[in-house]
């Protein structure tokens, strides 16, 4: 098969997979494959692209750039364009840039300010709200919008959405919720964060032998991981590190 026909036609199963695990809607799945390189264009810009904006890998690394260079330049900049045009993806961005400013409480403000008209409906902003909330020490309205969510979309997912729901219901002390979503979360979420921030749970618990365990585990995988993905784990490397620390 040439080279050309041939990688189009995995993009198309790629983003099959991805139309599949994210709860599409299946008239894509007939897209993808009958017309595999037109449909992997549109696919990507109607679908894809719009998911990733807003996760928090990619989010981070691209704010992570712009940190070491101006730490301030993001949010001065968002605070500027929201007011020469208070337009939705001006509001976005000015609600990502104060949470990761560590001002989650005006985060929430702008988010929720977005969350209307043709926008009212958006999983992937409404899980961004619920992050803020959670760090505006907002648990129990995190979980609530999540759970909305969950009700109201059910085919939506979101690995980051379920983490932010897993941390809300541990921050609520409903032990035994949080162990059944983080049991499920650590088997498949990319990198090390829902291990790391488990282990921190459990270890805040006392339940040292199962915070243990998942160490142990979580620091199995980090050393089989190539250098660039310790690298992009290494916040959560280290907070394992000093749960480690802690149960020595």
């Amino acid at each position: 098969m040439p080279l050309g026909i041939g990688l189009h036609v995995v993009i198309a199963i790629l983003f099959a997979i991805h139309a599949i695990r994210s709860g599409q809607d299946r008239y894509w799945l007939f897209i993808l494959f009958v017309f595999p390189l037109l449909g992997s264009l549109v696919y990507g810009v109607a679908i894809w692209l719009p998911s990733v904006r807003h996760t928090r890998e990619v989010g981070q690394a691209v704010r992570g750039v712009r940190r070491l260079l101006d730490p301030d330049k993001e949010l001065r900049e968002a605070k500027e364009q929201l007011d020469i045009a208070a337009t939705p993806n001006n509001r976005l961005r000015l609600a990502e840039a104060l949470l990761e400013a560590g001002h989650a409480s005006e985060a929430v403000a702008q988010y929720q300010a977005v969350l209307t008209g043709v926008h009212a409906n958006d999983p992937h902003i409404s899980v961004r709200l619920a992050h803020a909330l959670l760090e505006a020490d907002k648990p129990a309205e995190a979980r609530e919008l999540l759970e909305r969510l969950i009700r109201e979309q059910p085919k939506f997912k979101s690995p980051e959405g379920h983490l932010v729901y897993a941390c809300s219901v541990a921050a609520m002390s409903d032990r035994a919720k949080a162990h059944e979503e983080f049991d499920v979360l650590v088997g498949y979420y990319a990198g090390l964060e829902a291990r790391a921030r488990y282990a921190e749970i459990l270890l805040g618990w006392g339940e040292r032998d199962r915070a243990r365990s998942l160490v142990e585990e979580s620091m199995k995988i980090a050393r089989r991981m190539p250098n660039h993905s310790r690298q992009m784990n290494r916040d959560w490397l280290a907070m394992l590190k000093r749960v480690e620390s802690q149960l020595a």
